[in-house]
């Protein structure tokens, strides 16, 4: 009966050593909950500005600007010069340019939040590592307990057998019988 309380307090001690932490956060999905449409907008408008579809259309209209100007056969709403063309292109890098800081600075505040959220999973990380090292420390503990209980009742077995090996040869000090030794005629 003492091993099975033994074996109890020792179950008791394992249940004591368990933890809780609170669950990962989802910083995407939090940052998109938090953005308007406008954020959303610009998001969208500085990528569609750093691809090579922008670059290429935005190539594509100036020749084709420059090409109906040069024509002779067209009216020539922008001359020779093209300051037209030079003045809508300074107000659109005006704009492009004002709409990508813009957007920058919002990713400069979704990175202040990722860095935040990594601080606080490498904390959580160090808690848990912590916690874990205890956990072994503490089942460490446990199982020189059970060597040391283990070696206890290996020693009281050998001192009993002993006792009864004692008590078998009626106190003689002689060796007991054993099967197949051979007994003098």
């Amino acid at each position: 009966m003492a091993i099975g309380r033994e074996i109890e307090d020792i179950a008791r001690e394992l249940i004591r050593h368990q933890h809780d932490h609170p669950p990962v956060r989802d910083l995407n999905r939090e940052v998109d909950r938090k953005q308007t449409i406008a954020d959303r907008m610009g998001a969208d408008f500085a990528r569609l500005i750093g691809s090579w579809i922008f670059v290429l259309a935005q190539l594509g209209l100036m020749v084709v600007w420059v090409i109906l100007n040069a024509i002779a056969s067209f009216a020539h709403w922008d001359p020779a010069p093209f300051q037209l063309l030079n003045f809508v292109l300074s107000l659109e890098a005006t704009l492009w340019a004002s709409l990508v800081l813009m957007t920058l600075n919002r990713q400069s505040d979704r990175d202040r939040l990722r860095a935040q959220h990594d601080y606080e999973l490498d904390v959580k990380s160090e808690e848990e590592i912590k916690a874990l090292m205890n956990h072994l420390m503490h089942q460490d503990e446990i199982l020189l307990q059970i060597v040391n209980r283990l070696d206890r009742s290996d020693s009281e077995m050998k001192r009993l057998l002993r006792r009864l090996e004692g008590t078998d040869n009626g106190g003689t000090g002689h060796a007991p019988h054993t099967e197949g030794a051979r007994r003098p005629t």
